[in-house]
């Protein structure tokens, strides 16, 4: 697996590839057939399985107080996308000098010259170059002249719904777990590092681990129930049962930034520092204000007990794709 994390790699050899280019926000089934796609038609023409992405996403760079929620931070898309089995990751700094690239020297000088592509995968609806300008008409336009063939990936839908990260935002802001886990082949998750919190929980009798979270808008907000693999140094992939607070905590702080908190249940482990996975399972509310602490410690006991329920009739679902590969 090589991961190249330049906009430019002249320094890199030349060797043919086959490419597909995208954000790959959250890596959902859309994309998981666009990469299945990529890896068979590589094989088939005996070149290496690559992938182009962004960071930060586009939208991002231009209008960051815009911007969607991502679904996924770097590292967890850099994991999805090793863990399909692609041999090469190229992710392009998307910066000032990036978004000048006009479409004609995106295709002659990355395409061509850089990265030698002989078959690139695209989606139907591909924009590519300084505002936008090039389309799938142009790469083929330009494919003969510079020895590559392009195709088009249509689009995968679920029970007549376009699969899409869109989509699954909005599923996940509407609280529809069900459904994003339908669009992403698997439990929506959070991934990231046990750090230090202001200790509350343990005052109260629910000690948490608080996770830190790589950007300050998740797309999800309330009290769920979890499941959190990484948390056993002795068996990373297996998968404990928990509640999760992912919000601003209203009851005890006064504008406050999104922080999620995980209480594992019957768990008494120091986990500090540990990267560990949280799968979203269930919503149980949404975030509240409480007239003091002995209220919200109430509800805490009430989400508690019916998170137990939860697990006691539905399978505890094990997802360990962010642990293996840092």
């Amino acid at each position: 697996m090589h991961t190249w994390r330049k906009a430019s790699i002249r320094n890199q050899p030349t060797k043919p590839i086959a490419l597909t280019i995208g954000n790959f926000d959250g890596v959902h089934l859309g994309h998981q057939a666009m990469l299945h796609r990529l890896r068979e038609t590589a094989a088939r023409l005996a070149l290496p399985a690559c992938v182009m992405t962004f960071e930060p996403h586009p939208r991002e760079f231009f209008s960051p107080d815009q911007a969607p929620a991502r679904l996924s931070s770097l590292r967890e898309k850099m994991t999805y996308l090793i863990n399909t089995g692609i041999d090469c990751i190229h992710v392009c700094r998307f910066d000032y000098e990036f978004a000048q690239i006009t479409p004609e020297q995106f295709i002659t000088n990355i395409l061509n010259q850089e990265l030698a592509v002989r078959w690139l995968l695209v989606g139907d609806d591909f924009r590519f170059g300084a505002r936008r300008a090039g389309d799938f008409n142009m790469l083929q336009a330009y494919s003969a002249a510079h020895r590559f063939t392009v195709d088009t990936m249509p689009s995968v839908t679920v029970d007549d719904q376009r699969v899409s990260s869109t989509a699954i935002r909005q599923a996940l802001t509407q609280g529809d777990l069900s459904l994003a886990r339908k669009l992403l082949g698997r439990p929506y998750s959070i991934s990231g590092r046990v750090i230090h919190g202001d200790k509350l929980g343990n005052k109260i009798g629910f000690p948490t681990a608080n996770i830190q979270l790589q950007h300050n808008r998740p797309p999800l907000a309330g009290i769920f129930v979890v499941s959190v693999s990484g948390a056993l140094r002795s068996s990373p992939t297996t998968s404990l049962p928990g509640v999760a607070s992912l919000g601003v905590r209203p009851t005890t702080h006064e504008n406050g930034k999104p922080v999620l908190e995980v209480y594992l249940l019957d768990f008494n482990d120091e986990i500090y520092g540990q990267h560990i996975q949280i799968n979203f399972l269930h919503k149980l509310r949404d975030e509240e204000k409480y007239a003091d602490i002995h209220a919200l410690i109430q509800q805490i006991k009430t989400d508690v007990a019916q998170a137990k329920d939860f697990f006691m009739t539905a399978p505890l679902h094990s997802s360990s794709l962010c642990s293996k590969a840092f």
